[in-house]
């Protein structure tokens, strides 16, 4: 897949191509029906597939302070549309000055100016432009004016609730990593570097890996989870604790795994994802040393049965 980072980077001999675009954070089940409508029409045509992204999200620009949890980190994004099959990857970075764009103006700069696009397939719910005055009934008359075609996809969903963003960083929030991996279409995952922890875990037979996660990552709440740890190519089982360690009056929330049946692995420095597969527990605080660790060894059997891991 091509990468390009702001459209001075797409070359100059670009062609005609099948672009949508979008945040599209979490690659999610709504986004990949959308995403591979503009696959199939995109080979029907004999065209390339386009996304154009935004970086950082626009609401952190638009709303300073607020803080928007990440579900997809720019590079696991770039991997999952590349699994889908999508060519080429504009990523957009989203200042104030290209907030103001009128809707003409976003659409002539982005889709005929650089990408001379053929046909743009979005969202029902696409909105463009300053204060994003513009919609998809705005972008096909702006189509016929520019000379391309515009497709809007309906939202899609499970039959109580529709796949967003919104709604699986909710989930996350809230611990539940399984309703997150629904709507995803796997399991939720949370990237960054291994630190050095107080290597507590170590003394109670249980020691574990300390991620540092990536700036605004989707963390989710406190708790005890069966899930899985990547390490560059490789995948291994994990009960992975979200917390602040209460039985040892700790403080600072962490994101740490024990690695099952793997004390070999030499980790720190490492980049390193985690990924959420089902909360098992909440977090709390035990009376004795003995009742953390027999706990303990109850959630690394309970993990190894959901996990499958003999």
């Amino acid at each position: 897949m091509l990468r390009w980072r702001g459209f001075e980077s797409v070359p100059t001999d670009w062609g005609r191509c099948v672009v949508t675009i979008g945040v599209y954070d979490g690659v999610h089940r709504g986004h990949q029906v959308t995403l591979r409508r503009v696959i199939d029409r995109a080979r029907s045509a004999d065209l390339p597939a386009v996304v154009v992204t935004f970086e950082p999200h626009p609401l952190v620009v638009l709303r300073p302070g607020m803080q928007v949890p990440v579900l997809t980190p720019l590079a696991h994004k770039a991997e999952l549309l590349e699994e889908l099959g999508i060519d080429a990857l504009c990523i957009v970075p989203f200042t104030r000055e290209f907030s103001r764009l009128e809707p003409d103006e976003f659409a002539h700069h982005m889709l005929v100016a650089n990408l001379h696009a053929a046909a743009v397939v979005v969202g029902s719910n696409f909105r463009f432009g300053h204060r994003a005055a513009g919609d998809v009934d705005l972008l096909a008359q702006l189509g016929q004016q520019f000379g391309f075609a515009v497709e809007s996809i309906n939202l899609a969903g499970a039959a109580d609730t529709t796949w967003s963003s919104t709604y699986i960083r909710s989930c996350i929030e809230a611990g539940d990593v399984a309703s997150a991996a629904e709507a995803l279409s796997r399991p939720h995952r949370v990237e960054g570097v291994i630190v050095r922890g107080d290597r507590r875990g170590r003394e109670l037979g249980f020691p574990t890996a300390n991620l540092e996660p990536l700036p605004s990552s989707a963390i989710p709440g406190d708790g005890i989870y069966a899930g899985w740890m990547h390490l560059a190519a490789e995948r291994v089982a994990a009960a992975i604790s979200v917390g602040t360690n209460p039985t040892f009056e700790g403080r600072s929330r962490r994101v740490e795994a024990y690695a099952i049946d793997r004390e070999d692995l030499d980790l720190y420095g490492a980049h390193a994802a985690f990924s959420f597969v089902e909360r098992l527990r909440d977090t709390v605080k035990f009376d004795s040393v003995d009742g953390l660790v027999a706990q303990m060894s109850d959630d690394v059997k309970r993990t190894r049965e959901i996990l499958g891991v003999p």
